[in-house]
């Protein structure tokens, strides 16, 4: 084949892509739309026949079953794009219904380019009047008919404790259109455990709602977990939503013009049934945690020298209320020094509930030589998608200390017993006495009767104004009752935000510790379970322990900016602020209480 025949082949498909692009621009479209499928007997049609190239010898259909109360009216809209031409044209009629039934636009016709093209006919029902017909509806009437806010919520009868998403979505219908909208209640969710998700980004997308085609928006998602059974309501979402409505009117180029008018819209409230935990077959040891998990217990060495320390680590992994539940306490030989745990968590809340990891890391120290073992400890949940409790058992761990003194009170037994360090002799328990000790005379310099002396003697007596001094000091400092209780206060307040102060500059961290410092000292001061009790409650128990409304209000508000915190920026000066107001708070309180 030659190389000029080649070249010609190359170029047939490059001549039918040109082809077909060149039918597509020729293509005329003829059609026909109505500005409603169903109305009542006193409301009016819109019938609009639109081409996309100019025409002539427009021949309507008859309108059987309408009255034309206006048209045929001509629009003629023309424009370039990107260096394309769009060019459409329509004959207009209003039509007012005559009789109540099924009627139907018949074709209509028109010649184009020396060629016939016809309409599909369409099919109108006309019903009995209605209260208010669309034509004399306002902005505010259509904006009404046109949003709805809906709470979709992923189950309505979760166990207790069990995670359940809730999707606020905004639908409205595509003849109008959303520009703007703010919240003007939000949700406070009592008796669950909330986590917003944030929304960054607001797509439309289409939906079918009640049968009938609309757009939606998904505008906030939370996840909850129940703290409580029986019957629990959803508080509604409540938006102020800025809707723009079109009109009849056109502007100079042809366009509809937009009248924008403000809507308030409510999700309305929703029940959740929260099932209880079943009795039947829940272990002893059960606290609480549900979800699908994993539990390990290890530790960083198991061969040390006495006064080495060791790292053991309580963990459990996977999805459920990580957040929400207590670890198992491994039960340490008495003979090993352990200090309080440090708690960690690295939760992440995903929108079908949290997943990730918790622990609890002691600190270990063994004193003695020997071999100590730390038993299994055993970790129960319970799975909602199997119904079931399920108990994990971690592994016997021996801890082997190989350098160190004998612990001689410790009550071993086996090989550890047996091992018991023998008393070594040195071979030199009778040492030889000197018969000349090589003795001097302490001379006429002795102590009874010298300088020292007497001022050792004297001294007693010049302490006496120094004890009166320190002891009235002390008497004036216990007296001092006010004084005593901000210093006890405050130092109550260093304790509980010890671990807030710690994680200060990492937000998530900081308002976790913060939020949890708060409610443990709740619990400790007023023995209660503060983790039950929405901020409503914990306000009304306050104010019946006679604790002033201002620092109530303030501790009310650390809790709301621990919770807009998980979805909101925070600065580390917003953070230290939080922590000096927490501090005081806590001091506050503890003075009043």
């Amino acid at each position: 084949m030659s190389l000029a025949i080649k070249k010609y082949i190359f170029l047939i498909p490059l001549l039918l892509l040109a082809f077909i692009l060149k039918a597509q621009d020729d293509e005329v479209t003829f059609e026909v739309k109505v500005s409603k499928p169903k109305l009542g007997l006193n409301e009016r049609l819109r019938v609009d026949f639109i081409m996309n190239k100019d025409g002539d010898d427009f021949n309507p259909p008859d309108f059987e079953g309408f009255r034309v109360l206006m048209g045929p009216s001509q629009s003629i809209s023309s424009s370039w794009i990107n260096g394309k031409r769009s060019y459409s044209k329509a004959y207009s009629y209003t039509l007012a219904p005559t009789a109540r039934g099924k009627f139907s636009i018949k074709q209509a016709s028109i010649t184009i380019s020396g060629k016939v093209y016809k309409s599909l006919a369409k099919e109108i029902e006309v019903t009995a009047a209605v209260d208010k017909p669309s034509d004399q509806m306002t902005a505010d009437d259509v904006a009404d008919e046109s949003l709805h806010l809906v709470a979709e919520v992923s189950k309505g009868n979760p166990y207790l404790n069990e995670a359940v998403t809730v999707v606020y979505k905004l639908y409205f219908s595509p003849y109008v259109s959303v520009s703007n909208f703010r919240a003007l209640d939000n949700p406070k969710y009592n008796n669950f455990w909330s986590q917003d998700m944030p929304v960054t980004k607001y797509n439309a997308e289409n939906a079918t709602y009640k049968g009938q085609s609309y757009r939606y928006v998904v505008l906030k998602r939370v996840v909850l977990y129940p703290q409580k059974t029986g019957e629990l309501e959803l508080e509604p979402l409540s938006l102020d939503v800025v809707v723009d409505v079109p009109t009849n009117k056109r502007d100079f180029f042809g366009g509809r013009i937009y009248q924008s008018t403000n809507k308030t819209v409510s999700a309305g409230r929703r029940n959740i049934e929260v099932k209880p935990l079943p009795n039947e077959g829940k272990p002893v040891d059960f606290t609480g945690a549900v979800g699908d998990f994993n539990f390990f217990v290890t530790t960083s060495k198991t061969h040390l020298n006495a006064s080495e320390s060791l790292q053991a680590k309580v963990e459990v992994t996977g999805k459920g209320n990580l957040k929400l539940f207590q670890l198992p306490k491994p039960n340490f030989p008495s003979s090993l020094e352990v200090y309080d745990p440090e708690h960690d968590e690295s939760v992440r809340t995903t929108f079908s509930g949290m997943q990730g990891k918790v622990n609890d890391m002691y600190t270990v120290v063994p004193s003695y030589k020997g071999k100590y073992p730390i038993p299994s400890i055993s970790f129960s949940y319970f799975n909602p998608s199997t119904e079931k409790y399920h108990t994990l058992n971690s592994d016997e761990i021996v801890v082997n200390v190989l350098e160190g003194p004998t612990d001689a009170t410790a009550t071993t037994s086996g090989p550890i017993a047996a091992n018991r360090q023998a008393v070594v002799s040195s071979g030199n328990q009778f040492g030889f006495i000197k018969l000349k000790p090589n003795l001097k005379a302490i001379g006429s310099n002795y102590f009874f009767g010298s300088r020292c002396f007497y001022l050792w003697l004297l001294l007693p007596l010049l302490l006496i104004p120094l004890f009166i001094l320190f002891r009235k000091k002390r008497e004036e400092y216990t007296s001092d009752i006010a004084g005593n209780k901000v210093r006890k206060a405050n130092k109550l307040a260093k304790k509980y935000l010890s671990e807030a102060k710690k994680t200060l500059g990492k937000k998530d961290a900081f308002y976790i510790a913060l939020e949890k410092a708060l409610h443990n000292y709740l619990k400790a001061k007023l023995k209660i379970e503060t983790s039950e009790f929405s901020k409503d409650k914990i306000t009304s128990i306050l104010t019946k322990k006679q604790v002033d409304q201002e620092t109530i209000e303030d501790f009310i508000g650390l809790l709301k900016n621990c919770e807009m915190a998980r979805y909101s920026p925070f600065s580390d000066v917003q953070m230290q602020e939080d922590y000096d107001k927490a501090s005081d708070v806590i001091s506050y309180l503890d003075k009043q209480l």
